[in-house]
């Protein structure tokens, strides 16, 4: 899958395409079903398949302290979106130009210039454009122009009702790892490059990875099941914790993960830390002994969890 950063990245070779728009934040069974939707259409009209996203996302652009919080960082996406039928990422940058762009600029230089698209799938309550201006009915009138077809993407629905980002994020709020999973349509996962932290773990008896995020927040917290991806072995069990910390006064959320039976050098290594079983909520203790026990307790429901003697 190639990335392409910005609309001034375009190429004459890029020109020809199905495509479509979306923050595509987890890239859940809804978001998959508009990918297959649009393989099956650049297979019939031999044409590569793009996904059009952008960073930061609209709403962490306008409300930043109050924009929810995200399923998968940009590089997790992109991860996901590898699994799929991907040929292209474009990437836009949202920012204060890209805000006031007129709707009718962004058709004509990103959909018609740009990307020549033949065929675009989108969301009848998708928005864009200066003030929010673009809209369905514009992209419509502005395919029968310049000959693209724009279809709504098809409702996908569990239980009856529709698989949404905001619907996942509402399951790991609640500690719900089933739901979200199969919402998902696979464990809820984050990933990040372990480094050195304050040791604290060692001196308890339970040496952790620790996991920068580099998020402001997070979906979910608390103590954890897990299973760890990217180390020879693979998938290596353990205990997670996904916090704050707040018995060692942490300020920043941190992933930190305690691995079963486990002693090599994994610094600097950029793993995928799957959350299977929720343990408990995180919360303060009284003393660092008192947190040594709960941390044996939480390894030994995780070990019974994850069928590890």
């Amino acid at each position: 899958m190639q990335i392409i950063r910005g609309s001034y990245n375009l190429r004459p070779r890029h020109r020809g395409c199905v495509a479509t728009i979306g923050n595509f934040d987890g890239v859940h069974l809804g978001h998959q079903a508009v990918l297959g939707q649009l393989a099956e259409k650049a297979d019939a009209l031999g044409l590569p398949l793009v996904v059009v996203v952008f960073e930061p996302q609209p709403e962490e652009y306008f409300c930043p302290d109050a924009a929810p919080p995200r399923l998968t960082r940009l590089r997790e996406k992109v991860q996901a979106l590898r699994r799929y039928a991907v040929d292209r990422l474009l990437v836009l940058r949202f920012d204060a130009r890209f805000a006031a762009q007129e709707a009718q600029a962004f058709i004509d230089q990103v959909l018609v210039d740009g990307l020549g698209v033949r065929y675009l799938v989108i969301g009848d309550d998708f928005r864009f454009g200066k003030q929010r201006a673009g809209d369905f009915s514009m992209l419509r009138e502005a395919g029968r122009e310049h000959g693209f077809e724009v279809v709504n993407m098809h409702t996908f629905s569990i239980d009856s009702e529709r698989v949404s980002s905001t619907r996942v994020r509402t399951a790991l709020g609640a500690g719900d790892l089933h739901a979200a999973e199969k919402l998902l349509g696979r464990p809820y996962r984050m990933s990040g490059r372990v480094a050195h932290g304050d040791k604290l773990g060692r001196t308890l008896g339970f040496p952790t990875a620790n996991i920068h995020l580099h998020r402001k927040a997070t979906p979910l917290r608390g103590v954890f099941a897990v299973e760890l991806y990217g180390i020879r072995g693979e998938p290596l069990p353990g205990v997670a914790n996904l916090g704050t910390r707040p018995t060692a006064c942490g300020l920043r959320t941190l992933l930190e993960v305690h691995l079963f039976d486990f002693a090599d050098d994994i610094y600097g290594a950029h793993v995928h830390v799957e959350f299977l079983h929720k343990l408990r909520d995180e919360r303060r203790f009284d003393s660092l002994a008192a947190l040594k026990q709960q941390i044996q307790c939480d390894a030994a429901q995780a070990r019974v969890f994850l069928c590890v003697d």
